[in-house]
């Protein structure tokens, strides 16, 4: 009886520690970054009105197709704020960056009550840019830009 019972868990902690890993709600070839979207984090950091804005994204990268899903919910934002575009940069925490993967959404979208989202699937270009992202994501931002602030509204670093 004990032999069973110490073999029922042994399997159980082997069957635990199986399939283990640092993406549990998506296969191997799929990693889920949620990012905090805030002006605050801009590069200069945006003051104005627009800074009670905010955004979570759900950006899904697919290291086997190269492409990236983006879900952005965005709130907050005085209302018929223009968002015109968004994008991943490569960059650190208080550095700007070129664009290495944009967001091929169909801007402008305009916040009529300061909230609206953007659910979009994209190309990363190229498998170096996966790559990339996914060997340093600390090191890539995300962010929004709006017709007040073309250089981004919001911001917030991939982890």
């Amino acid at each position: 009886m004990k032999r069973l019972a110490l073999v029922s868990c042994l399997a159980a902690l082997a069957v635990a520690g199986c399939g283990s890993s640092d993406n549990p709600a998506g296969p191997s070839n799929t990693t889920i970054f949620n990012v905090n979207v805030l002006p605050a984090n801009e590069v200069p950091p945006v003051t104005d009105a627009q800074s009670s804005g905010r955004a979570t994204a759900v950006i899904t990268v697919h290291s086997d197709t190269n492409v990236v899903d983006f879900s952005v919910n965005m709130t907050g934002f005085p209302a018929g704020t223009v968002i015109t575009n968004a994008h991943i940069h490569p960059g650190a925490a208080g550095t700007n960056g070129g664009v290495i993967v944009p967001v091929n959404a169909t801007f402008p979208v305009t916040l009529a009550n300061g909230s609206g989202t953007i659910s979009v699937t994209t190309p990363a270009q190229t498998a170096e840019n996966v790559g990339a992202i996914l060997a340093a994501p600390q090191n890539f931002y995300f962010n929004i830009h709006s017709s007040a602030h073309p250089g981004g509204v919001a911001r917030g670093q991939l982890r």
